[in-house]
């Protein structure tokens, strides 16, 4: 799944696909020390509208690009939760 990032001020917004998700849409709100309380939605391969709330860290490593450690939960369907790990490419 691939990720396109774009920020302005506090404000992140983000295009995703792939794998099982044909489209999705994620906009958060930056604070002080770069952690991002996120919102998403997404259409899945089913053609299911999806929804969820992520919490995001960034760790900036060696190589100078991001790792972005997330902590979600889906606001639709089943309301599980888990935690995922982002690199920047």
């Amino acid at each position: 799944m691939q990720f396109v990032y774009q920020q302005t001020g506090d404000i992140v917004s983000c295009t995703y696909a792939g794998g099982r998700i044909r489209s999705g849409h994620l906009i958060a709100l930056v604070d002080g020390q770069g952690n991002l309380d996120m919102r998403y939605h997404q259409v899945n391969d089913k053609g299911e509208i999806t929804t969820g709330i992520c919490k995001s860290t960034p760790e900036q490593l060696p190589n100078g690009k991001i790792r972005m450690h997330e902590k979600w939960q889906w606001t639709s369907g089943d309301c599980s939760e888990g935690e995922s790990l982002l690199e920047e490419l």
